[in-house]
């Protein structure tokens, strides 16, 4: 029987990036007890698996000495001067005790995930704590510190096996692309609103690898409205040939949220409707993969979208509404939220919105399709 791990610590709600911060440590809680109010940890199928930190060594494939240091002398009141070069300070990446604490554990965690699925220990894994997709060898950045995603591909790589990493996330997965920029042996996937728009201020269609790795990085920027329809349009006229044509041994696949129309931080208006559609088509590749966490800052609906997202992975229908115990831990998040576990069926869309977003999408596609689709045979 196939089996699906679920890697998890309540240690990480101690990691506080503060109160003011948008990125909310709550959402990881939410989610694991909506999963639990649901009786999927109780489940055959899946495995409930206690996350434990990367070493150093793990995370040296990625990440370099000197910053590794500067982090971990963080939470051991070692400040070192002109934190700001490393991408430390008031703002997006605070400087807090137990950052580096808990971007190990995070990062452990996906390690843990790729290691059972690459093992065969299990069809598929998630880590709903990782997806921390933008931080740099030496240098946080964007809410980032360690590159959890990258240190669990490199894990694979060193093993032999070719990765395919997918980031539906609003923002572009820039730290993922710039660690494997150069290399064939992974190829990464981001759709997500144009950098023109947002942070990072990256991810456009000419960035295609350099080298070896020419062909391996692919972009598809998208209209800051886009909804499920040219979302979703987008992504199944790329990702599916390319996963084909490559031919992976593991999938990453990074399941930010912050797409959804309520996202604070964001532009998207994607619903569950559109999210879980290109989640079951990963789940449908047939390969084993890896489920990561990564944006979302309305903490009801990553919580929402999490458990889908999960359940989608290990095979279960969910009920539509939502264990009553479960609410009042719900309303812990202090968000507006909803008694279902999907959204309501999307409002349609105006002529001209589906016009301008499915346009934006289509001129991305045309650029892929001329310039990397030929460098893996596709449409030759």
């Amino acid at each position: 029987m196939n089996t699906y791990s679920f890697v998890y610590s309540d240690s990480l709600q101690k990691y506080d990036y503060g109160a003011e911060h948008p990125l909310k440590m709550i959402r990881l809680k939410l989610t694991y007890e909506l999963l639990k109010a649901y009786g999927v940890f109780g489940m055959e199928q899946v495995r409930l698996v206690e996350a434990v930190p990367c070493t150093r060594a793990e995370a040296e494939r990625v990440h370099n000495s000197v910053y590794l240091d500067i982090l971990k002398g963080i939470d051991e009141d070692l400040l070192a001067p002109n934190l700001i070069k490393y991408g430390l300070g008031p703002g997006d990446n605070p400087v807090f005790r137990g950052v580096y604490a808990g971007s190990m554990l995070s990062t452990g965690a996906s390690v843990q995930a790729a290691r059972l699925v690459s093992s065969g220990e299990a069809s598929g894994a998630f880590n709903i704590a990782g997806g921390l997709h933008h931080a740099m060898p030496g240098r946080a950045s964007g809410f980032c510190y360690i590159n959890d995603p990258a240190v669990a591909i490199a894990d694979m790589v060193k093993k032999g096996l070719k990765v395919a990493y997918i980031d539906i996330d609003a923002h572009h997965g820039d730290g993922v692309q710039r660690i494997f920029y150069d290399t064939s042996r992974v190829i990464t996937i981001s759709l997500h609103e144009s950098g023109d728009y947002l942070f990072p201020g990256g991810g456009f269609e000419d960035e295609v690898g350099e080298g070896d790795g020419r062909g391996f990085s692919v972009n598809v920027p998208l209209h800051p409205s886009t909804g499920d329809d040219a979302f979703t349009f987008a992504f199944f006229e790329v990702v599916p040939p390319l996963i084909h044509a490559f031919k992976p041994d593991i999938i990453v696949a990074q399941l930010g949220c912050d797409t959804f129309e309520s996202d604070p931080l964001t532009h998207l208006r994607l619903t569950t409707h559109g999210f879980t559609k290109m989640v079951r088509e990963i789940a449908g590749f047939g390969v084993p993969w890896v489920g990561l966490g990564g944006g979302g800052y309305s903490v009801t609906n990553v919580a929402r979208a999490w458990t889908l997202a999960f359940s989608i992975m290990a095979g279960i229908e969910l009920p539509e509404a939502l264990p009553d115990e479960y609410l009042g831990i719900f309303k812990e998040g202090r968000e507006p939220y909803t008694n279902t576990l999907n959204d309501p069926e999307p409002t349609r869309e105006t002529t001209d919105e589906l016009k301008a977003e499915r346009e934006f999408a289509e001129a991305s596609i045309r650029a892929l399709k001329k310039d990397v689709f030929p460098l893996h045979g596709i449409g030759l």
